[in-house]
């Protein structure tokens, strides 16, 4: 299972068979457009719930040395995944868009 794993600190760019296998094993998040962002958007009951969420998020991007961009407001939350040092989408970011999935139930 991905959110048992840990993140590389030489991650690899995937290639598009990757990214759709390992999009199978996060449910509920996008790839971008572009194909270089994983992307969801969760709702809350209200501002604490939000900020717990990104708080929670905070912790387990910490841990891992792998931090996405975050959009926060009132009731949602919005995370996009990409790995730069490999210019778009590695197994990183499937792991911990994994754990942030785990957060929330």
């Amino acid at each position: 299972m991905l959110e048992n794993e840990h993140c590389s600190a030489e991650p690899t760019r995937l290639n598009k068979e990757e990214v759709d296998s390992l999009l199978d094993e996060v449910s509920g998040w996008t790839v971008s457009d572009e194909g270089s962002t994983l992307v969801r958007e969760f709702t809350f009951r209200n501002f604490y719930e939000t900020m717990g969420f990104a708080n929670a998020v905070a912790w387990e991007a910490n841990r891992e040395d792998h931090h996405p961009d975050l959009e926060l407001s009132y009731k949602r939350g919005k995370v996009h995944f990409t790995t730069h040092s490999a210019d778009g989408l590695s197994r990183n970011d499937f792991i911990l868009a994994a754990r942030v999935n785990a957060l929330t139930g």
